[in-house]
């Protein structure tokens, strides 16, 4: 039975005019394979037709809506040329969704998206509906040259640009993937115990060290002056790189290991090793005496 409160709302939206590029609210009444028809209180139903829904291709009005939701959008205009009001309800989507991009780039939220086209330069996905671009640059840990090899790939994805008024939405999978890579080196840091001798190879030199590639995949900083007894000038005399080594654990710090060559207690000639080239080098010890460094040279008549 219609109420009074029924009549006087009826009769109050029957003075209702509603304006092209006005919100509104209204309750899906029906969904058909050209357009969803809402029921707004006015004397005449909204419709939207399929291509004002969403951008994404993923969007499906018989999956994702349903009859008796209420919904908001944006008025195209007041008279479809059938006695209907257009309404879009992306334009009204875009409104918030862009809203919410902003808080995920602030809050630094990880999402997951999935690519649907490969693009120059990168590729393309969608997040909230709105179009996005993931740069080459920013797929993997390292450039990737075939970004075709990523669509139809669900990524774990951070936003790092948002620009509402150039219709700019950029995302990265590598901030992602490079937080992810920290978390398990210090995952592995943790389970390291000074002393500890492990294999390795040598990465890369310095004037003032090596660093080593341990077999459990972290790198370390062997100090110049821990690679061999003597007193060497660069490490490049007595090591190279991709040679393989053996070091022992000194100290894990503030993210940093610190390894040494001459402290690992095996013979010097299982300490540095080259399994796809022979690279001999000498380390022999300076005697501790300065004495009997001179004394060394000196033969003696009998």
């Amino acid at each position: 039975m219609e109420t009074m409160a029924d009549f006087e709302k009826e009769l109050t939206n029957s003075f209702r005019v509603i304006k092209a590029g006005e919100r509104v609210k209204g309750m899906i009444v029906d969904i058909n394979d050209e357009v969803v028809t809402l029921d707004l209180g006015y004397y005449a139903p909204g419709v939207i037709p399929l291509t004002e829904l969403s951008d994404d291709p993923d969007f499906s009005a018989m999956r994702d809506l349903k009859i008796g939701d209420d919904v908001e959008a944006i008025v195209l205009q007041t008279d479809d040329g059938k006695g209907n009001v257009e309404l879009s309800l992306k334009e009204a989507n875009e409104i918030t969704a862009w809203e919410q991009l902003r808080h995920m780039q602030e809050e630094e939220t990880i999402v997951t998206v999935r690519v649907k086209e490969s693009v120059n330069g990168g590729v393309i996905g969608y997040v909230e509906g709105i179009r996005a671009f993931i740069p080459a640059s920013q797929l993997a840990l390292t450039f990737v040259e075939n970004t075709e090899e990523y669509v139809g790939k669900n990524l774990d994805v951070k936003v790092i640009t948002v620009d509402e008024n150039a219709k700019k939405l950029v995302l990265s999978a590598k901030v992602v993937l490079k937080e992810r890579e920290a978390e398990n080196d210090r995952a592995k840091m943790a389970m390291i115990v000074p002393g500890s001798v492990f294999e390795g190879t040598v990465e890369s030199l310095m004037p003032y060290g090596a660093f080593v590639v341990m077999d459990n995949g972290l790198t370390g900083l062997v100090h110049i002056s821990k690679i061999c007894m003597k007193r060497i000038s660069k490490p490049s005399e007595v090591l190279k790189v991709g040679q393989k080594v053996k070091v022992k654990v000194l100290e894990v710090k503030d993210g940093k290991i610190s390894l040494s060559i001459r402290d690992v207690e095996t013979n010097t000639s299982d300490i540095v090793t080259d399994e796809i080239e022979t690279f001999d080098y000498e380390c022999e010890e300076v005697p501790n005496n300065p004495f009997g460094a001179l004394l060394a040279g000196i033969k003696l008549d009998d």
